[in-house]
């Protein structure tokens, strides 16, 4: 009796976790590039919130001068990011993009690349946020 208790829950088990293993649909290269610009997109007001916030304290002094190299960066993954969307926009149709049309050979190799510009972006893009506001920390 306990073998076939045993035998039925180790069963139900296993369907259980290969039913579930069959759900979980494995992301595309393009969902992956469109899910990190879709979480760096609200970081575009920080950015620019940031920028404002930095603007005032730039002057000769060498504090001065280091806010100013924060809102530089700051600046830089801003242009970096609407450069990337629009060479991103050119390059992929909205069909490839939101509706996971069939990639030619070479749009694959080009998606290739876009992934690792967005990884760079996002670097970019965190990483200049982070010192700013480790800055602008300092003063409080």
């Amino acid at each position: 009796m306990k073998t076939t208790v045993f035998l039925l829950v180790f069963t139900a088990f296993t369907l259980c976790i290969t039913s579930c293993k069959k759900e979980v649909k494995e992301q595309t290269r393009m969902e992956r590039v469109m899910a990190v610009h879709d979480e760096l997109m609200p970081k575009m007001s920080t950015i620019g919130k940031l920028s404002s916030a930095l603007e005032p304290k730039i002057d000769t002094t060498a504090t001065g001068a280091t806010y100013k190299v924060a809102k530089d960066s700051l600046v830089h993954a801003y242009d970096f990011m609407m450069e990337w969307m629009k060479d991103f926009g050119d390059k992929f149709d909205s069909e490839e993009i939101l509706e996971g049309k069939a990639l030619t050979p070479e749009k694959e190799a080009l998606l290739l690349e876009q992934e690792e510009k967005v990884q760079q972006m996002k670097d970019m893009m965190l990483g200049s946020i982070a010192n700013a506001e480790a800055l602008l920390a300092k003063e409080n």
